[in-house]
């Protein structure tokens, strides 16, 4: 039987192996934490249906042991080819294709010093809002309930200062779930969005931004947030511009919600170097062709699933999955 190695066990590792199991090809799951699932471990409820994150995660492991696919968790690969796969500890794996589903980085919320995050208590990045929300305990540093709340977009995405000049495509999107999630858990506070520009891209999104707006009476803002300083009373002051208006606008918080956007992982160049693989501007793994071949690499043998080559959604993702393991699939049958 033919065998595939899937490096990554995130939502579109999984899928991929399953695809292949499918079309009658052995996949092999090699992934570095200690557990699957990547950055869908961390999430609460799902975009835009609610949905929470646990009811998929645990039905694609449950689906991955039911398939009986080889899994090899808390390892990571060195060097690879289409035919070789070379883990750090020096094991040395043959195949016959590899598809490559490592996912993304977030981006870290401390490189944007001039909002304070890790500096001044109440201002938290998405990752730390959904953490609240598993643990069920959303609050401020004291204990408290916030009564006003600020999400801020584009953290890390569409920034040319830190080098990040793409667009994410899902922060808009998550801030608008979070912050739908705070108004249903605070039905008082007050809950702004500051934006560049929204963009609602998917299947529900812009009813979802809609019901945001008249439901839930969230308010959004267009303009970005230039800094953010402790007051004397443990809130947060947010200085920032109205860019429909023009007007400065000066307001006071009491948690500051920094929307944290995807980034290439920092092995991604390494691992390109040992394949001879392609690199896109942005970091990301660059498919042959953003068209019929996307799911492919420009080295023969060699496939792309899910985030590792551009920002997607968990959907996408799944989907991206079906296709590269049916491309693996058919390259080792040829």
């Amino acid at each position: 039987m033919k065998r595939v190695v899937v490096i990554g066990g995130g939502v579109a590792g999984m899928q991929t192996a399953l695809r292949l199991s499918e079309q009658g090809v052995q996949p092999v799951i090699i992934e570095k934490e200690a557990e699957l699932g990547g950055k869908l471990r961390g999430w609460h409820v799902l975009f835009p249906s609610f949905t929470p994150a646990d009811e998929v995660l645990g039905e694609l492991k449950q689906r991955v042991r039911q398939a009986g696919v080889e899994v090899m968790l808390s390892t990571e690969v060195g060097e690879f080819s289409s035919n070789e796969v070379k883990l750090t500890d020096g094991r040395r794996m043959a195949c016959d294709s590899v598809v490559v589903s490592t996912g993304f980085t977030l981006f870290d919320a401390r490189i944007k010093e001039e909002y304070g995050y890790g500096i001044y208590d109440n201002v938290y990045t998405t990752v730390d809002i959904e953490r609240m929300f598993n643990e069920g305990r959303v609050a401020k540093a004291d204990g408290t309930a916030p009564k006003r709340i600020a999400f801020l977009h584009c953290v890390g995405s569409r920034d040319e200062k830190v080098g990040q000049k793409h667009c994410s495509r899902v922060c808009c999107i998550t801030g608008v779930k979070q912050a739908m999630e705070m108004k249903k858990r605070f039905p008082e506070a007050d809950v702004f969005n500051f934006y560049m520009d929204i963009r609602m891209f998917g299947p529900g999104y812009e009813e979802m931004y809609r019901e945001a707006q008249v439901r839930y009476n969230i308010h959004f803002v267009r303009g970005r947030i230039s800094e953010a300083a402790p007051t004397i009373d443990g809130r947060l002051q947010i200085k920032a511009e109205d860019t429909l208006t023009g007007r400065p606008l000066h307001m006071s918080v009491d948690m500051l919600v920094l929307i944290v956007g995807m980034r290439a992982n920092d092995d991604n160049a390494a691992l390109a170097a040992s394949a001879g693989l392609n690199l896109a501007p942005s970091g990301f793994l660059e498919p042959k062709n953003l068209f019929l071949d996307n799911v492919k690499s420009n080295v023969e043998g060699i496939f792309y699933a899910g985030t590792v080559s551009s920002p997607k959604n968990i959907g996408e993702s799944l989907n991206e999955a079906v296709a590269a393991a049916d491309a693996a699939a058919k390259y080792v049958e040829e």
